[in-house]
């Protein structure tokens, strides 16, 4: 370790993540992780860190911390004012800490979750081999409070990834379109369910959260009745209870769930920045 991280504004959920703990559904365990994954690399890319450094990710309405001893930033994702000492920096790029300076995100403009890596990382003791926050399990550190010290690893004293080295910005959009796989329990539904999964438009309801992004919109009907028994679920999946509006698994996500799984989602990460009223449109082959 060779410092602190002191949070002087948490926000509305800030919490410590990195690539998550794959490989233990079968305990029980949830995945974790940040959910915009690539924004997480492309931070730790900038500040010279490995890929599987932990950082914060925060939602909304950004987070401010303090450096005492100094150290070197990026902040991606959302598009947000960052500023140092009340002087405005780039996003998506890496900017140099004075000790005792004070990094403001502010408020996301445009998607939702910001990522702010410091060089070293964020090296709060790692649980099964992962130091993300699960909201769903309460595995990994608790969410970021005001007034928290969080420890930071040794930096590696190389400069920042050059320009032009760290992965490309996405832009952040107001419609998404997401490939899916259909199955495996595409069988429940009616052929008009899966025309209307492929072909009609959902919007991001505002119940979402890292455990899944719940979708409003054209009803999913199904083709028999009853309920299945629970089985396990993967990242990605598109569940659907009773009322026919699909569900997307997210980093959270149980290992299990009992509603049928119509489809699964290739890539989840654009929904990290999905806004409520945000369109969603499935694209996808059907077998």
């Amino acid at each position: 370790m060779s410092g602190w991280l002191e949070v002087v504004r948490a926000g509305a959920l800030t919490t410590v993540q990195d690539e998550g703990r794959p490989g233990y559904a079968h305990l029980g365990v949830p995945r974790a992780g940040a959910l915009d994954g690539p924004a997480l690399r492309r931070a730790n890319a900038l500040v010279g860190n490995a890929a599987s450094a932990a950082g914060l990710e925060t939602t909304l309405t950004g987070c401010a911390v303090r450096l005492p001893a100094g150290g070197v930033v990026a902040v991606t994702g959302a598009e947000a004012r960052i500023r140092v000492n009340g002087v405005d920096v780039s996003r998506e790029s890496a900017f140099e800490v004075p000790p005792g300076g004070v990094v403001d995100v502010g408020r996301a403009t445009a998607g939702v979750r910001s990522y702010l890596a410091v060089g070293g990382g964020v090296a709060v003791p790692a649980v099964l081999g992962s130091r993300s926050t699960d909201t769903l399990s309460g595995l990994g550190p608790a969410r970021v409070r005001d007034g928290d010290r969080l420890p930071v690893g040794a930096s590696t004293g190389g400069p920042a990834a050059p320009a032009g080295s760290a992965p490309s910005t996405p832009p952040i959009r107001s419609e998404l379109r997401l490939e899916v796989r259909l199955g495996p329990r595409q069988d429940w539904f009616t052929a008009d369910a899966i025309e209307t999964l492929l072909g009609t438009p959902y919007t991001v309801s505002p119940n979402s959260n890292r455990v899944g992004a719940r979708l409003a919109g054209a009803a999913l009907a199904r083709a028999r009745p009853g309920e299945l028994p629970s089985e396990g679920v993967v990242l990605g999946a598109v569940q659907v209870p009773a009322d026919g509006q699909p569900l997307i698994f997210l980093a959270d996500h149980p290992t299990t769930g009992g509603y049928p799984v119509i489809a699964v989602v290739t890539d989840v990460s654009p929904l990290a920045q999905a806004r409520p009223g945000a369109t969603v449109r499935f694209h996808g082959s059907q077998r």
